[in-house]
């Protein structure tokens, strides 16, 4: 599959962190909420190796926060989510789909409860802010509804622990997975969060600073040269073997959070009041007809430019590749397929056509590590 370049420009927004990570040798980005998101950096294999051990830094800028504030900020903020967000915490991180009036997701954000009356929503990739000023309207809450100048960096790696006490001091060690907490470095307080979309272990730090950002980026490779910190990005490979799912890749408007394997976030016994509940009480009841799944296919390489369906011996669709990538662990193709039901409970072989070559598969469980 030829490559092709990415043009910048104004409605494709770069990020305060992108001429750094030009200097550290970015190879390729993807496009993620109208900006721009590195992919690669030396290989996507190379920064694999890298990333499970040491530390990379990422700009995940990209991931936009929806501020929403006001007297009934948490009325909105729950009649978007199946979650039951009824006691939430000020300084925790809640990940909770986000479903339509038909219960179809809408995007996976991380909620940040920063006051009563304020909350970020750290989102995927869909315009998440446009669903809320809708609602919001439509049901006259009194809220503020805006897109912060918020510029996440991520420190990720098993030495993420040892980079960032080293700035921020030994205290954020203590900090638990999914709290936030603002730390002091050199005059300046950030917005640490022990989270990010990686299984290796890291921090995400909220930078509501441009120029802060833009040093602490520098300060980041400075004090980590002895732990071989790198400019890295969230990882094809690493992510699907952890079955960190992507909204818009593996599930998107097209899907139920069942059928995405979000049972534990859907509260449909609470009193709360949440878009879409009845009909996830109706899907509840009637069961699904497909969910995600796991798939091993035996070759080496695979291109992911849309899905990829899956036949059994008998030529019938068993389901769909979602996204895929060849895993130096595995030593074959893993992804992440809407499996269609029996196949995900009979785990059979497959057939999938890849380079106009057919190969063979298997169904299996998430995540693969």
């Amino acid at each position: 599959m030829k490559n092709f370049p990415i043009i910048k420009s104004r409605r494709l927004r770069s990020t305060p962190y992108t001429d750094r990570i030009e200097s550290h040798g970015v190879s390729s980005y993807t496009v993620y909420n109208h900006m721009l998101l590195p992919a690669t950096f030396k290989s996507l294999e190379s920064d694999y190796k890298h990333l499970k051990k040491f530390v990379q830094v990422w700009d995940v800028a990209a991931e936009r926060q929806v501020e929403i504030t006001g007297k009934d900020s948490s009325e909105l903020v729950q009649l978007m989510t199946c979650r039951d967000l009824s006691k939430s915490k000020i300084g925790r991180c809640y990940y909770a789909p986000l479903i339509d009036n038909e219960g179809f997701l809408v995007n996976d954000p991380i909620i940040n409860k920063l006051a009563e009356d304020k909350w970020w929503l750290s989102i995927a990739d869909s315009d998440v802010i446009f669903f809320a000023k809708g609602l919001a309207a439509g049901n006259k809450f009194k809220v503020e509804i805006k897109e912060p100048n918020v510029n996440i960096l991520a420190v990720q790696g098993p030495l993420s622990d040892d980079l960032m006490s080293k700035l921020f001091g030994e205290e954020i060690r203590e900090l638990k997975f999914f709290n936030f907490k603002y730390f002091d470095f050199r005059g300046k307080k950030y917005f640490v969060a022990r989270s990010g979309w990686s299984k290796q272990g890291g921090y995400e730090i909220y930078v509501e600073d441009n120029t802060a950002g833009q040093d602490l980026y520098d300060y980041l490779f400075e004090y980590g040269a002895e732990y071989n910190v790198k400019a890295g990005c969230p990882n094809l490979i690493e992510r699907i073997e952890s079955a960190l799912l992507s909204y818009g890749n593996d599930f998107d408007n097209r899907d139920n959070p069942f059928e995405a394997n979000f049972d534990r976030f859907i509260n449909l016994e609470s009193n709360v009041n949440f878009l879409g509940k009845e009909k996830l009480i109706e899907i509840k009841q009637n069961g699904i007809n497909r969910k995600l799944m796991g798939v091993k296919i035996d070759h080496n390489k695979i291109d992911m430019y849309c899905e990829k369906t899956l036949y059994d011996d008998n030529n019938n669709i068993i389901g769909y590749v979602r996204s895929a990538a060849y895993s130096p662990t595995f030593k074959k193709v893993i992804g992440i397929a809407m499996i269609n039901k029996p196949y995900w409970q009979k785990k059979d072989q497959f057939r999938i056509e890849i380079d106009e070559k057919i190969y063979v598969g298997t169904v299996c469980d998430l995540p693969f590590i």
